[in-house]
């Protein structure tokens, strides 16, 4: 969906008084986010958002919402995840807005979900925010799925709520995000079970949920409430306080192909299917403890720029699909950066440092998982430094300009390491963007903790590996053009397969699964008549009627 097409942007941001979709309670260490799915609020017209299913809008509330427990309400230990719904949890990610969707939608949709459910499982892991879910219905499909991510599942044991992952028997497609795998990986189901789980629309409920793994307690409707709370009580138990900050509304603005937040500009050049990420450095000195990152609050240099980066990711994978290449620039004081990093890296057991660090981990990993081409060009007068560095170090292919360009008085250009580049900001394999680059000479990664701190000239930058080519200023402007050229010119599929295959080097994890080998089975699903052909399942949903495959296997 193109911005300039003829459906209206998606825009990812909002706030609790424009929610629809959920219900946010703060009672002390506890908080409670019921679904509230309400059916004629949907994304776009064709479909009623039935039963607690959800659109990419109930989504962007999610993933508002986590982020708001994490960043405002830090004295918040443990998160019950439930519904507000009688007899029914969430039957999922909607069928007939999947039918009326272009496959490039319910592809992002897809993705974006799954880095929501990430978060969730990020903010157990690291914040102290641990997630607990109250099934009090029927969980189906994404519904259960959303479950999945959470520490610890408790369902009502009354005859009727049951979970499942009906997809393939009923849509001939797959659970989209992360359940075949959460499944085997998190929760360690045995296959049988997890074969037959998957196969069986009705799913499982009871004692045998509990038996196979499915959930860690059932509970009868009478006592679920209680017993919620007391456990979510116990994973609070131990989340020291913390007075949180305010995400005021995210400033942007757009006029043509320019969209502008504070801290970064993006310019789309249409004619190259190219957007120019242009990143402004610190204009102030750190603050000299965590009590200044308080009192800056959002408006704190780091926090701003990642939103800002965040946002504008997500806008242009849904609204931007024809602009396929994303280059890289950042303008400032390097050392001011590097001062950021170190005041994050000295504070990083304080709360509100500790978030954003790991706000910037996971806009990283966004990154590193969206279908674009990645040029980092580190110019004179650039920033790369640290955090910032970690662009280059995601970049698919970085130029460096080695001197300077003809009348130019700008510093020559120069990258710097710090401590974060070296373990806060992993990929989504577990190694840092460094260990992955240098996987052969794994030494090599360690030895280059000895140039923190050290401004790296194009030469030293090269020698060491940190960049791809350090072209002179004769030859840059030229490397630069053909470069971006080069990659409009290739099939966007054919980059799409080859940048994947090439970024996560090394170890698998259960997130790499979910973004590689998932993501890429459903990709080509999507596509497949037996899913959206005209006798497809997902077209023929509830029409009664059968769908009519195609029996050989491929």
């Amino acid at each position: 969906m193109a911005a300039n097409g003829p459906e209206p942007a998606i825009d990812f941001r909002t706030s609790p008084e424009r929610y629809n979709h959920w219900k946010l309670d703060i009672d002390g260490a506890v908080a409670t986010l019921a679904m509230d799915v309400r059916e004629d609020a949907t994304l776009k017209p064709g479909y009623r958002l039935k039963l607690n299913s959800y659109d990419l809008g109930v989504d962007i509330e999610l993933y508002d919402a986590i982020q708001r427990l994490r960043f405002e309400h830090p004295e918040v230990g443990a998160v019950i995840l439930t519904s507000a719904k009688d007899r029914v949890f969430c039957s999922g990610a909607n069928i007939n807005m999947l039918g009326v969707s272009s496959h490039a939608h319910k592809v992002n949709f897809c993705k974006f979900t799954n880095e929501t459910r990430n978060a969730i499982e990020d903010a157990s892991e690291f914040s102290g925010q641990r997630y607990l879910c109250a099934i009090n219905g029927t969980a189906a499909g994404g519904g259960y799925e959303l479950a999945l991510a959470c520490e610890r599942i408790i369902l009502a044991d009354d005859g009727s709520s049951a979970v499942s992952l009906p997809e393939l028997p009923l849509l001939a497609v797959l659970p989209g995000t992360g359940g075949l795998t959460r499944l085997v990986d998190k929760r360690k189901v045995r296959r049988d079970r997890a074969d037959f789980f998957c196969t069986v629309s009705e799913g499982v409920r009871g004692k045998r949920a509990v038996e196979w793994r499915l959930v860690d307690e059932v509970v009868p409707r009478s006592r679920l409430d209680e017993t919620v709370q007391a456990r979510a009580k116990e994973l609070a138990s131990t989340r020291p306080g913390a007075r949180g900050i305010s995400l005021t509304p995210l400033a942007r603005t757009i006029e043509g192909d320019r969209i502008s937040y504070p801290h970064l500009v993006v310019e789309i050049d249409r004619e190259q299917r190219a957007a120019h990420f242009r990143i402004h450095g610190p204009e102030q000195q750190a603050p000299a403890d965590a009590a200044g990152i308080e009192a800056q609050g959002d408006a704190f240099w780091p926090l701003a720029l990642c939103r800002a980066l965040d946002d504008a990711v997500l806008h242009l994978r849904l609204n931007e699909g024809e602009i396929g290449t994303w280059v890289f620039h950042t303008a400032g004081d390097a050392e001011l950066v590097a001062a950021y990093d170190a005041l994050l890296l000295a504070n990083a057991g304080h709360w509100l440092a500790r978030e954003i660090t790991l706000y910037w981990k996971r806009t990283l990993k966004r990154i590193d998982v969206s279908s674009r081409s990645l040029i980092a060009l580190v110019e004179q007068g650039s920033c790369f430094a640290g955090t910032l560095f970690e662009l280059v170090l995601a970049a698919d292919r970085s130029f460096m300009l080695d001197g300077r360009l003809e009348g130019s008085n700008l510093p020559e250009s120069a990258v710097r390491l710090t401590g974060m580049n070296f373990g806060p900001l992993p990929m989504g394999n577990g190694l840092t963007r460094l260990q992955s680059r240098f996987l052969a000479e794994p030494e090599a990664a360690e030895r280059l903790r000895e140039e923190i701190g050290k401004p790296l000239d194009a030469s030293s930058a090269g020698e060491l590996g940190l960049v791809t080519f350090t072209p002179d200023d004769i030859d840059w402007e030229d490397e630069v053009r053909l470069a971006i050229e080069e990659r409009a010119s290739f099939s966007p599929d054919g980059l799409t397969g080859m940048e994947a295959n090439l970024r996560f080097a090394g170890p698998e994890t259960m997130e790499t699964k979910i973004f590689a080998r998932l993501t890429a089975w459903q990709n080509w699903i999507f596509q497949r008549p037996n899913a959206v052909g005209p006798e497809g399942a997902l077209q023929l949903y509830g029409s009664g009627r059968k769908p009519q495959y195609d029996r050989g296997r491929v």
